[in-house]
């Protein structure tokens, strides 16, 4: 018996478009690239050949087109794991739910999923202006902690060793990390030989999370350096950001392919930041568009 997804579930617009992306069914592409930042999806689209649709909905902005042939659809989530629940959730059910009988639909598509975005650097290797694929990312958003098959899709010890060494052991008050690879295949593509590959811890919010204090003092003022001389199987924490694990993780669940790549923008080791990152961001943009 096909599953059936009720209107309380699965909210669709009465024009037959999805409830937040405002997004219908056949305006999506296999190709999805995802942006924070609503401008910057003009920008991604400014290199289209073509563009067949263009919507906006709250932080959600979505232009579908083609790029030397390739049919693409980009996407803003806007900021966080939680927006990314959404558009992943979203985009899943605009390819494999039947919008008119609200059943699963027989035969699944599986997306590429491509997220560009901008990071903080957390290595001697990870300087302002470079791009980094993120191998693994370790999210601390706890998002993937509400879905059943967690445990088969992450990388379990991997997980308890930085747990242990972040001294987080049956700290309550933690939501509990997890570690989920980048498809692999889709990695290797987009990254190439001219990218560094990392692991990027997704932090639930810009400051604290990512050890910035203002006003409020931190919990564990030491969190920043913890997390900078952790090492596992020869693997070292690269950068922070706010939304590649629960990209990673949705998209291994559903069995769709999914990486981040992202700009360092600012190293938190040696103080740097760079706010005039817009040329650099498209030079990332053009490349992810040719590798996609």
């Amino acid at each position: 018996m096909k599953k059936y997804f009720a209107s309380s579930e699965l909210i669709i617009n009465e024009d037959g478009s999805v409830f937040h992306l405002h997004v219908k069914p056949e305006w999506v592409a296999d190709k999805v690239i995802l942006v924070g930042d609503p401008a910057r999806v003009a920008l991604v689209a400014s290199h289209f050949d073509t563009k067949e649709c263009d919507i906006e909905s709250r932080e959600f902005k979505t232009i579908t087109g083609t790029y030397k042939g390739k049919r693409i659809t980009v996407v803003s989530t806007g900021i966080g794991c939680d927006n990314v629940d959404i558009v992943v959730n979203e985009l899943d059910a605009l390819v494999n739910i039947d919008f008119n009988t609200r059943e699963q639909k027989e035969e699944l598509r599986s997306l590429e999923l491509v997220r560009i975005g901008t990071c903080g650097g957390l290595q001697p290797n990870t300087p302002v202006g470079t791009f980094v694929c993120s191998e693994k990312s370790i999210g601390f958003d706890g998002l993937l902690n509400f879905y059943a098959g967690r445990n088969a899709v992450c990388d379990l010890p991997f997980e308890r060793a930085f747990i242990n060494h972040m001294g987080w052991t049956g700290n309550m008050c933690i939501p509990y990390p997890y570690v989920i690879d980048g498809n692999k295949d889709l990695l290797d593509r987009i990254a190439g030989k001219d990218m560094v590959r990392g692991v990027t811890i997704a932090a639930g919010g810009f400051f604290g999370p990512q050890g910035r204090e203002l006003r409020i003092p931190l919990a564990d003022p030491h969190q920043n350096e913890k997390i900078e001389s952790f090492e596992y199987n020869g693997y070292k924490i690269t950068n922070f950001e706010m939304e590649s694990s629960a990209l990673a993780g949705l998209a291994k669940l559903m069995g769709h392919r999914a990486m981040t790549v992202c700009m360092v923008i600012a190293n938190r080791l040696i103080k740097e930041a760079n706010t005039g990152y817009k040329n650099s961001i498209d030079t990332l943009i053009k490349t992810v568009l040719d590798r996609i």
